[in-house]
């Protein structure tokens, strides 16, 4: 049969989760008896024709259901015309298009062509990138602009003022034109809650399949969780907002450590301070040597950040040890035979209280599983919005 036979049945799959990954896709083709060939016809049919794009989220390619309706409008900030012209190109039909190469004219250019997304250069003439990126989240009339930052620089620090001025996403040229497109796409035309880089991180579900295929993989193959140690101390001394801002520093710190592996690594986000890596155990160690060295690299710049802050504030010193709280990624691998004890106990839990049906692990049994029940934030989601909230689990 031609795969557009199947296309109906496909594009029903993803609508109805409106987020599914392809390992998804292809255990329920292979419960309806589509051969992978036609499934793989299938999504490169619905992708060329805009009605799906795929994304690569916590080393799982993911695809969403694309609105329709209104073409969005995307205004490119570049003062390199060539990489200018190639941006614009990246992107690609169905957007209407706006390019100036002038950070002086940014926002003027925004309120009054109203772009749904920018796409900003760090380094312009007249005004940079980030100062731009600042001026719009800051003004209630265009604050809900999505804002990609792209830069060459040195991302150490660029980075993370990216993400506290409220950049929804940040990449380094040279680029992925192939990246740019899927990232303005899915922000863009993504039907139901607006796409988030950190929330849209591989939620219990998948975490709970990474844990099954570690039960079931080879001793090489390694399941672990990272911690931002003394997250809730910190938020409590500097707030939620800046708590969530190293949270989502750490969360793209590890998707462009894992993006640039060829093996199939695996990241999901605990809605905590812990994210779950899971992969080849050399991948693993890898990845989670790149980010501590990258993370540990960015911390003098927050915490000079904070500093300024607390100068304001009259406090002496922002080097006492009993002022600052001090950040760092500790990251634990559980081994194969506990995993397994662990596993073994909670579904028999689980088959007790739900007569035999276990289904995938909710957060709470999530973190008996991986030995982490005193979380000290958590984090909720109310329609577009992503609040941190501190306290251990179970507290008010």
């Amino acid at each position: 049969m031609p795969e557009d036979s199947f296309l109906p049945d496909i594009l029903s799959i993803i609508n109805d989760k409106q987020q599914v990954t392809y390992n998804e896709l292809s255990d329920i083709a292979f419960s309806r008896n589509i051969p992978k060939d036609k499934l793989d016809g299938a999504l490169s049919s619905l992708e060329s024709n805009k009605m799906v794009a795929s994304r690569s989220i916590g080393g799982m390619l993911t695809y969403y259901t694309l609105e329709q309706d209104a073409i969005s409008k995307v205004l490119i900030v570049e003062d390199d015309k060539s990489i200018n012209k190639l941006m614009a190109l990246s992107i690609g039909k169905g957007f209407e298009v706006k390019q100036i190469y002038d950070g002086g004219e940014a926002m003027a250019a925004i309120r009054s062509y109203r772009p749904q997304l920018v796409i900003l250069d760090l380094m312009l003439p007249h005004k940079d990138g980030l100062d731009i990126c600042q001026t719009i989240k800051e003004d209630p009339e265009v604050s809900g602009t999505v804002v990609i930052l792209v830069s060459a620089m040195d991302p150490t620090s660029n980075r993370f003022k990216g993400i506290k001025y409220g950049a929804d996403y940040y990449i380094k040229k040279p680029f992925d034109p192939s990246e740019l497109k899927s990232l303005v796409t899915i922000f863009l035309k993504k039907k139901g809650k607006r796409f988030d880089p950190l929330v849209d991180l591989p939620n219990e579900e998948r975490i709970s399949n990474a844990i099954g295929k570690s039960i079931d993989s080879g001793e090489d193959y390694a399941i672990g969780a990272l911690r931002i140690a003394n997250l809730g101390s910190y938020a409590k001394r500097f707030g939620e907002k800046s708590a969530m801002i190293i949270i989502r520093l750490i969360s793209q710190l590890l998707q462009d450590a894992i993006n640039s592996k060829a093996s199939g690594l695996f990241v999901g986000f605990m809605n905590t301070e812990d994210f779950i890596i899971a992969g080849r155990r050399s991948d693993v160690s890898s990845v989670v040597e790149n980010v501590k060295q990258e993370f540990g690299a960015v911390m003098p710049f927050i915490l000079q950040d904070e500093g300024y802050k607390l100068i304001d504030l009259n406090i002496e010193s922002l080097f006492e040890s009993n002022e600052v709280p001090k950040l760092s990624l500790e990251y634990s691998e559980i081994e194969k035979s506990e995993i397994k004890k662990r596993v073994a106990e909670l579904n028999k839990e689980k088959s007790a209280e739900s007569n035999g049906e276990i289904g995938a692990y909710t957060y709470e049994e999530l973190q008996k599983l991986f030995g982490r029940e005193d979380f000290d934030i958590k984090i909720t989601r109310d329609g577009d919005s992503v609040r941190l909230h501190v306290g251990k689990t179970g507290e008010n």
